[in-house]
């Protein structure tokens, strides 16, 4: 942790705030996903029914909750490393695969024409993307 009179700090505050949100984020979510497989996987059956998508739901579900859970574990590891040493590598990785999650979501959402879902991934990628902004700055 810099010191609290310096310059560093004012940058290492959101980048840490980003890298625990992302955290949080994506590791309940990923985790829901793994100990609720078959109710996850049942409503995206049915939320795919009608989309191009239909025959690929279980491998897209593995696809996004392995995603998820890099991207939320490499947050987390990201935010103690930001908190042990300053280093914020770990925590843009994160930021970055949190983007990628997020995009990968976006679109499943716009295949299946649910508008509304896809709309409410928007504040969560302009949050990823000034996390991937502000952990490059270090």
């Amino acid at each position: 942790m810099p010191p609290f009179d310096s310059a560093r700090f004012t940058l290492w505050v959101p980048q840490l705030l980003c890298a625990v949100f992302l955290a949080i984020l994506f590791l309940q979510s990923g985790l829901d996903k793994v100990v609720d497989w078959k109710g996850n996987l049942g409503w995206l059956t049915g939320h795919f029914s009608k989309s191009p998508l239909k025959g690929v739901v279980t491998p897209m579900l593995a696809v996004i909750t392995l995603m998820e859970l890099a991207s939320g574990a490499l947050s987390a590891v990201g935010a103690v490393m930001l908190l042990v040493n300053g280093n914020p590598f770990i925590a843009y990785l994160g930021a970055v695969l949190s983007a990628l999650s997020l995009l990968a979501l976006f679109f499943g959402q716009r295949m299946a024409k649910e508008y509304a879902g896809a709309a409410v991934l928007v504040p969560y990628f302009v949050v990823t993307l000034a996390g991937v902004y502000l952990l490059r700055l270090a």
